[in-house]
């Protein structure tokens, strides 16, 4: 029997990959519910990623520690519906830089390495969630990149409210300074520029 969040979970693979009730089955077994305190790690600083997680419940910073300054580099957020893993780590085994913390209680559905490489050899619907998971991943590099070369700061926090409505109210305006490769007064600056339009 399928539970409500199995069911969420094939839904979105269905949406993003075309996900076959065949290839569901296929998988099923092999998808686990993970449950994080906020402040956990899905992966941590130069460790070797070795799942990919489908939130259904959180939202999770992706970060960067200079080992110069120790200073933090914020460079996404990932929300509810989303899949997560340090694609790297995960495709070449080896360690990663950057940590994946949650930033507020989350649950996922999580899948191991092993089993999506075992899923990958059996079904052409598995071996193209594959491939557009390693696009998506390469997109979010792209426009993160062009976003700091081509966009000024509040361009980037307009960008930012876009495409989560609701991030004041999750996210500490340090990590979004972080986030924009900005200082707290400049984010003020910002913020009080945007509300006087």
């Amino acid at each position: 029997m399928t539970s409500s969040k199995q069911a969420t979970l094939y839904h979105h693979l269905q949406q993003f990959a075309g996900i076959s009730e065949a290839d569901w089955q296929l998988a099923e077994g092999f998808w686990h519910i993970r449950t994080m305190a906020r402040h956990d790690y899905f992966s941590f600083q130069n460790s070797v990623c070795r799942q990919v997680g489908f939130i259904l419940k959180g939202l999770f910073r992706v970060y960067y520690v200079d080992p110069k300054t120790e200073q933090e580099h914020n460079l996404y957020f990932i929300p509810e519906h989303a899949f997560l893993t340090s694609l790297k780590g995960l495709l070449t085994q080896t360690t990663c830089p950057y940590l994946i913390e949650a930033l507020e209680d989350a649950e996922l559905m999580v899948i191991d390495r092993d089993h999506l490489q075992h899923l990958y050899a059996q079904s052409h619907g598995w071996e193209r969630f594959g491939r557009l998971l390693a696009e998506q991943y390469f997109l979010f590099n792209q426009m993160r990149s062009e976003s700091l070369l081509t966009q000024s700061a509040e361009e980037r926090y307009m960008a930012l409210l876009d495409n989560f409505p609701d991030i004041l109210n999750r996210v500490s305006l340090g990590h979004i300074s972080s986030y924009l490769g900005i200082k707290g007064p400049s984010l003020s600056r910002i913020r009080a520029q945007v509300a006087r339009r």
